[in-house]
């Protein structure tokens, strides 16, 4: 039996190093290896790669380079951001944390430990049907002694893009001294993302959602805002972050940061078409099958496929054996027993209820979507096949 093509829908997961990505940090593994913090010429050559390349990302994002920390990827943004504006704003301003219910796991599970310890108060505000929060349920979260509120541009899971901006100006409106915190790691590269317009105090990004390498990331801190540290040592990042530089990496991120923002608004428009031309179909040739956040606006490159009745581990793997790769949510959390939250924020029950995460890139082509289509009709007809008639039984004799 000869294999079928492998067709990769997982890009919400990680994506493959981008071509230009691998040139980019290749001269930092093999030839600059030299220390940032060295003062020869050698360090000096790494230093100047670091600070080139914090000046490409921050020309992608619209901020000033000395706002921006680099770090080892999404989480540790996430991390840095609750934990360093906790422990350095709490005792003055207050500490009320607010967050959405959809939020990714590095920042409720980091909140959630912060108010089991009781070192902050936590409120989680609930999402709508669609995958969205509404600003207005932020604001009314917001108290007096409220230090920090996030909410992410992205939603990892359904795609659905929040209305971070308003969310800032009405939570600042109800408390002046409140940050605002947004996890923008699904975002990057797939929506626009313009640090003066959404007007937020604190952003994260990561390098491997688009095209860069893993384990490298950065946390947007407008300036002036003061944050304690989460790594004590050598006081690397402006004190920030202390940790030799993966200078490599770094450079590889702000590589894939300029590309994935180059080619975007042509990239939003054919991936957004493929995503809905695969949705039409299987929404046309499989039954009981739904899309989650049709209604709201999401990343192009994004569906979250609901299944009534179906298995979401039963599903993946079957569509794994069928080649085609895709994930049942959250790749932070996807191997762990445990429901999806965000569907349950959603109102939907993840034990009736299977949610398939399909997610394009910048190599996906219209056959493989065709291709993709059909093999997830059939997989999904049979998951919900009827079960195979009980054995007959006879009376004793």
């Amino acid at each position: 039996m000869i294999a079928p093509h492998r067709i990769y829908l997982d890009h919400a997961a990680t994506t493959p190093l981008a071509p230009e990505v691998v040139e980019a940090m290749l001269p930092f593994l093999v030839e600059h290896w030299g220390n940032p913090s060295s003062p020869h010429g050698r360090g000096r050559n790494a230093r100047s790669a670091v600070d080139g390349a914090r000046d490409r990302l921050a020309t992608v994002l619209g901020c000033m380079p000395r706002e921006l920390t680099f770090t080892s990827g999404g989480t540790e943004a996430d991390n840095l951001a609750v934990r360093g504006v906790l422990q350095r704003w709490g005792a003055e301003r207050g500490r009320h944390l607010v967050v959405s219910a959809i939020e990714h796991e590095a920042v409720l599970t980091t909140v959630a430990q912060l108010g089991e310890r009781g070192e902050a108060g936590v409120t989680v505000v609930p999402c709508e049907a669609d995958g969205c929060v509404d600003p207005e349920r932020i604001a009314a979260a917001v108290r007096d002694d409220t230090v920090l509120v996030s909410l992410m541009l992205a939603n990892n899971e359904v795609g659905a893009v929040q209305d971070v901006h308003v969310a800032a100006g009405l939570a600042r409106a109800r408390n002046p001294r409140v940050l605002v915190h947004s996890d923008a790691v699904q975002a990057l590269g797939k929506v626009p993302i313009d640090l003066a317009a959404l007007d937020v105090d604190l952003l994260s990004v990561s390098a491997h959602k688009c095209y860069g390498p893993k384990g490298s990331g950065a946390l947007y801190a407008r300036w002036g805002t003061h944050l304690t540290a989460q790594l004590d040592g050598g006081g690397q990042e402006r004190g920030r972050r202390s940790g030799t530089e993966n200078v490599a990496a770094i450079a590889g991120f702000a590589c894939a940061a300029e590309l994935v923002e180059r080619e975007r608004p042509e990239q939003a428009v054919r991936q957004a078409a493929l995503r809905d031309g695969l949705e039409t179909a299987v929404l046309e040739g499989a039954p009981h099958t739904r899309v989650a956040a049709r209604s709201a606006v999401r990343l192009p490159n994004l569906s979250a496929l609901l299944v009534d009745g179906a298995s979401a581990d039963s599903l993946v793997a079957a569509l794994d054996v069928a080649g085609v790769e895709v994930s049942s949510g959250s790749a932070c959390s996807s191997g762990a027993a445990q429901p999806s939250h965000v569907m349950v924020a959603m109102g939907e029950d993840p034990r009736a209820t299977a949610l398939i995460r399909l997610s394009l890139g910048r190599d996906t082509s219209a056959d493989e979507m065709r291709e993709a289509a059909e093999r997830i009709i059939t997989a999904v007809g049979v998951a919900l096949a009827p079960r195979s008639a009980p054995a007959a039984t006879f009376p004793r004799r």
